[in-house]
């Protein structure tokens, strides 16, 4: 989509501080971090939200939860993580393209809010 910011920053319009990249999936660095490794995992092909996972998109999510477990031991997260996706106005999704936060490097609180 042309209008959208992270298929900006995956096709290098607008930097960003990458960690992974493979034929499906690109990594890189939030840049508003809510723990001291906060990383987010997105698609390469626009699928705006959970809501939009099909039987013909399903594979690139699982390429998604394939790519996690080697971002976050490559990002030294030994001790455990936290894997997020946030979907439509109530669940504050601010980008409109599924996103994972990757979150860990610290004891992360057992609440959220």
């Amino acid at each position: 989509m042309s209008d959208c910011l992270f298929c900006k920053i995956i096709a290098g319009d607008i930097p960003s501080a990458k960690v992974f990249e493979d034929e499906t999936v690109y990594a890189f660095r939030d840049i508003n971090p809510m723990a001291p490794v906060h990383v987010l995992v997105v698609p390469k092909c626009h699928i705006a939200s959970a809501n939009e996972v099909t039987g013909e998109n399903a594979s690139v999510v699982a390429d998604i939860f394939k790519a996690i477990p080697k971002i976050a031991a490559a990002e030294g997260l030994t001790n455990g993580y936290r894997v997020i996706t946030n979907c439509g106005e109530d669940g504050c999704q601010s980008v409109k393209h599924l996103h994972f936060h990757l979150l860990g490097g610290k004891k992360l609180p057992d609440q959220m809010g």
